[in-house]
This record gives C-alpha cells, sequence and structure tokens, in this order.
C-alpha cells in the first residue's frame, strides 16, 4: 500500500530534499508541498494525507500550532504527523506530542530514521529520535502539572515490563529480542497498554510511564 504523505517546510532547499528522499521510496508518494504553516493547514485538510510531515517554525502559523490543529486531543478523526526541526529544544518537542504528533526527529537524523518515522506513523505507531527520547519525556514528566490517569484495568507484570521498554525508545523488534517473545506479542501488549492508559500510540504511553515515574530518566 502507497503511503501518502504532505511535507511542510519555508526553506526550499530543505523541502526539495525530503520530497527527494521520500519520493525515492518504492511505497511513498509525496502528494502535496507547503511552505508556511497555513498552506500546510489547508493542504492536509483538503487532501487528507497519510502523514503530514511539518517543520516546527514556518510562518503563519507553526507546527506545534498545526500539529495540534490536525491531530490533537479535540480532534476527531485525528491525523498522523511528524514533526521535524534543526532545534533540539525541549519546548519544541514537548509542546509538539502534547499537540499530537506521532514523531519527532531533527532534520540531521537522515534518511533511514525519517523514513521509518513515516512508517511508523501511517501504522498509528509512534517515533522519536532515540537521541531526545529518555531526555524528553524524562522531562515532561517533571513538569506534568495534573495527577496522571490510572489504568482502567490493572497491568499485568509483562505489560510493565513492555511499558518500561517503550518508554525507553526501544522498538518493537528491540523489545520482542529482549523478552524473547515474537513480534506479534509485543503489538498484543501494546494494543493492550494504549486500551487501558487511553493512550493513542506508544509516545504517550512513554509520557505515561515517566508520568507515573515507573521509569525514571537515566
Amino acid at each position: 500500500m502507497t503511503i501518502r504523505v504532505v511535507v511542510a517546510d519555508d526553506q526550499d532547499l530543505v523541502r526539495t530534499g525530503l520530497v527527494m528522499i521520500l519520493g525515492a521510496q518504492p511505497d511513498l508518494e509525496v502528494v502535496g508541498e507547503a511552505a508556511d504553516g497555513l498552506a500546510a493547514l489547508d493542504l492536509a485538510t483538503r487532501l487528507r494525507p497519510d502523514v503530514l510531515l511539518v517543520d516546527i517554525r514556518m510562518p503563519g502559523l507553526d507546527g506545534v500550532e498545526v500539529t495540534r490543529r490536525l491531530a490533537g486531543p479535540d480532534v476527531t478523526d485525528p491525523m498522523a504527523v511528524v514533526v521535524i526541526t534543526t532545534f533540539d529544544l525541549d519546548e519544541y518537542v514537548l509542546g509538539s506530542l502534547r499537540a499530537g504528533a506521532r514523531g519527532f526527529l531533527l532534520k540531521d537524523a537522515g534518511p533511514e530514521l525519517l523514513v521509518q518515522a513515516i512508517h511508523a506513523a501511517a501504522n498509528g505507531d509512534a517515533l522519536i529520535a532515540p537521541n531526545i527520547t529518555r531526555r524528553l519525556l524524562a522531562t515532561f514528566a517533571d513538569e506534568a502539572p495534573v495527577a496522571p490517569v490510572q489504568p482502567i484495568a490493572p497491568l499485568t507484570d509483562r505489560e510493565e515490563e513492555v511499558l518500561a521498554l517503550v518508554a525507553r525508545g526501544r522498538t518493537n523488534a528491540e523489545i520482542a529480542a529482549e523478552l524473547f517473545v515474537g513480534l506479534s506479542t509485543v503489538k498484543s501488549h501494546i494494543a493492550s497498554l494504549m486500551g487501558k492508559l487511553g493512550a493513542r500510540n506508544r509516545v504517550e504511553i512513554a509520557m505515561w510511564a515517566y508520568d507515573t515515574r515507573r521509569v525514571r530518566a537515566e
């Protein structure tokens, strides 16, 4: 199945490079480009791509606000949004995740990680650049303003193990290898965690793990 992507970045050279990287993938198709936030919002609303790849700092609306309007907690049919930026700042990362982003990457992450993030978002998963995952989520927990939501049912011992590994930025394959279980089993546990925690993706699972102090910064 072809994954349809809209790319939004105000720098022509960067946008062209992103389009070239994604367009070289056999299962990805760039269906639109935008040079500012308002255009990105309009294109994404009209085209309903599988994934919107959006820069943080753009004229009109920034990437966080675009993400909030398309994927925020109050959006009935949230879109998969991956945020990409040059700036490794906690306020940008946290703002993006709170707004509903399914991924956050730095522009120097490389083509392989970029493509992985697009696939993850399209499949309902989430990916954050590994070099900022733990610091970011620990920071989120430190400044969480309200008491964390409680699970609708107790977590099993295995779910607690999976929870901790998700919070530490492990992929499904890495979790399967570490726990000596199949990939389908990992996916089943993550689906169960999302159901019990009311989380929409693994980023929200990880946030909850840090927020409840089940996992602490290393």
